[in-house]
């Protein structure tokens, strides 16, 4: 009896050091580098605001220019060499569908997002792998 006891214990005692040494990030290791994506303005929210490391992100997509993401269109027509990356996503996207052919804001962060992993074949695609409770 003492003798299971014992190694119970024992793989209870390794459990955390194989999960520190086995190679995969616990959620813990980057939280000071992760950013959430502000979703404050949508009133009733079913999930947290995605969660990413802005520079990891575009450093493993080889993104320099910011415009990919944070791109400025007028009349329906996108600016070249600009950037909206100052200015929040819901200045230009409402939360309902604009009569201008504009998507919701809802729409636009997936769109963006989602659409770009799914063509690369890189990158999260499930809603529970970018909106990541805290």
């Amino acid at each position: 009896m003492k003798h299971k006891l014992l190694i119970l214990i024992l793989i209870l005692l390794l459990i955390p050091v194989w999960g520190a040494f086995s190679g995969q990030e616990q959620p813990s290791d980057k939280s000071s580098e992760l950013e959430r994506l502000d979703n404050t303005v949508f009133n009733n929210t079913r999930r947290p605001g995605a969660v990413f490391s802005h520079d990891d992100h575009n450093e493993k997509a080889g993104l320099d220019d910011c415009a990919v993401c944070h791109h400025v269109y007028e009349k329906g027509i996108l600016v070249a060499d600009e950037s909206s990356e100052d200015s929040p996503c819901s200045e230009c996207h409402a939360l309902v569908p604009a009569s201008d052919n504009r998507f919701s804001l809802s729409v636009a962060f997936h769109k963006r997002c989602r659409d770009c992993h799914f063509e690369s074949g890189i990158g999260p695609t499930l809603c529970g792998e970018c909106h990541i409770k805290e």
